[in-house]
């Protein structure tokens, strides 16, 4: 690869980014695939050890954006929730908005076997860039590039409704707004063995909420509590 090719995939992911680097090199490696190294005999110039740094990164800095924007969240639900942004298919997909895959120094097998649509390599190279930006510029770097990439996902309400079940949310609104959480009842088991039905009550400072009834203890609880998020849009417990 010509210095020309590398300062144009360079120069397009730190204009991805909104960051000019002062430390080209640390993007370079950042972009360097361990097959790449490899070929050009460049033993501990590839993105494995950046990847592990940017791994770091994210979750604080993922962390400490759900922390701030969600102050009612439990810590189950901020841990879910930033799992959820994080994991390989999330950051394989801001890769692949950004453009990465064809910026990538790749192997020559690597590449012919389809290695810049690989969610693996796309979603290490993210976090490399990630550690390498850190490095570069620091924290609050770090921290507005990674900002900007996630609040469309963080606002989602897709993704919100897929992090907080109906006992989350309820746990959420009550927490908040009373400082007090509610507590679940079985109230009954029928049926035989194969085909049991579970009625729920959630319950509110001794008063009850809403009921549900299901084929399992936890979906009970959860039709409960979606029910009583229901009956709170019209009447809030006092």
């Amino acid at each position: 690869m010509t210095d020309n090719q590398q300062k144009k995939k360079t120069e397009y992911i730190a204009n991805k980014l909104g960051h000019r680097f002062h430390d080209t090199a640390l993007l370079i490696q950042a972009l360097t695939h361990p097959s790449y190294a490899f070929e050009q005999n460049m033993p501990g110039d590839d993105y494995e050890r950046l990847e592990f740094l940017g791994d770091a990164v994210l979750d604080l800095i993922i962390g400490d954006l759900l922390f701030r924007r969600f102050p009612a969240w439990p810590e189950g639900a901020l841990t879910a929730s930033r799992a959820a942004l994080v994991n390989q298919a999330s950051l394989a997909a801001i890769a692949k908005a950004l453009g990465l895959g064809d910026h990538i120094f790749l192997g020559r097998g690597e590449a012919a076997s389809g290695g810049r649509n690989k969610p693996s390599i796309l979603s290490c190279a993210f976090e490399a860039i990630i550690g390498a930006l850190y490095l570069d510029a620091g924290y609050d770097a770090a921290a507005g590039v990674i900002n900007a990439l996630f609040a469309p996902l963080v606002t989602d309400p897709l993704f919100l409704s897929c992090q907080t079940s109906p006992k989350s949310r309820l746990q959420e609104i009550l927490q908040a707004q009373f400082q007090e959480q509610p507590t679940y009842r079985i109230d009954k088991c029928e049926g035989p063995d194969h085909e049991r039905s579970f009625t729920a009550s959630v319950l509110f400072k001794e008063n009850l909420l809403a009921q549900g009834t299901a084929g399992s203890k936890k979906e009970a609880e959860q039709l409960a509590a979606a029910a009583a998020l229901e009956r709170l849009t019209h009447d809030t417990p006092k």
